[in-house]
Formats: structure tokens, sequence, C-alpha cells
């Protein structure tokens, strides 16, 4: 299996953000931002002819010039960087499985593929059905069909 992130480059989202915000006239001098990211000028003269790069930059100068930059938007984008870490961490062999799951929950949770708790109204967490009937108007509740037990074995013969 390859242990490299699907979507991988050779600059982070972090050199985009600075460049972006540079570019904004609201973050570092360039001298600043090679040295913070140990790159040459060279190096940001491949990023720049590299169209994700540029889009990526692009993105988010329009999210500081219309929103300002904001804790929440750092906090993504590093969020963001850290996933290529994370990824790294999860397929280590040296890694402990308690981590790895930690690592593997946490992604699910940021990427919002949590189950959600109130489906369909069920604040009781119970499951079930709930049956509702409307009368010229009146809404009422007939019936909550509670959920089975225990799940019911059906064998094919």
């Amino acid at each position: 299996m390859d242990n490299v992130p699907l979507n991988y480059h050779s600059w982070s989202d972090r050199l985009a953000m600075d460049i972006a915000l540079l570019l904004e006239k609201s973050g570092e001098t360039v001298e600043e931002v090679l040295e913070r990211h140990n790159i040459t000028a060279d190096d940001l003269g491949r990023f720049n002819a590299d169209p994700l790069f540029l889009k990526k930059v692009e993105h988010l100068r329009g999210e500081v010039r219309d929103k300002g930059m904001t804790f929440r938007m750092k906090a993504k984008a590093q969020a963001e960087e850290l996933l290529t870490t994370s990824w790294t961490l999860i397929h280590s062999p040296d890694v402990s499985a308690a981590v790895k799951a930690d690592l593997i929950k946490w992604t699910g949770k940021m990427a919002d593929l949590e189950p959600k708790k109130d489906v369909i109204g069920d604040s009781d967490g119970g499951g079930g059905v709930s049956i509702t009937i409307n009368l010229d108007g009146r809404q009422g509740e007939v019936a909550k069909i509670p959920p089975p037990t225990k799940p019911k074995v059906i064998e094919h013969v």
C-alpha cells in the first residue's frame, strides 16, 4: 500500500497562506517567508508555476480580502497541513494502535463523518420509529414503536 497522501505536493498549505498574506500586504516580507519555510527564490518560482499552488493562493487571498484573517482560518490551514502528518503516523508501523485509532477518529470527526445523535427527532437515543398523522391541520403523535431488544437472525435454507 502506498503511504503517501493522494494530493501530495512539495509546498505546504501554510506557505500558500503566507504568500496570500504577503500579496494582500498583511503578512511578512518575501525574505521572511523564504527564511521561515527554508526555501529559495527558485523554489518559490517553481511553486508559482504550479497551477494548484496558484489556485490555493488565490483562494486564500479571496478569504483574506472578503473575511479578513481570523484565528479560525489560521487553525483550518494548520489542520489541513497536519493531515499529512496524521496520514504518516497512521501508516507507520512504529505508532501504537491506540494512537492510530485516535487519529482515525479525529479525522472522521473533522470530516463530519460521525453519526448524528438526533436523527429524525429521536432525542432519547433509543432508535425506533415515530408515526405522525396530520388530521385537518392538527398533528399528533399516534404511535411510537420501540426498537427491537435484540436483533433477529434470519437463516436462509
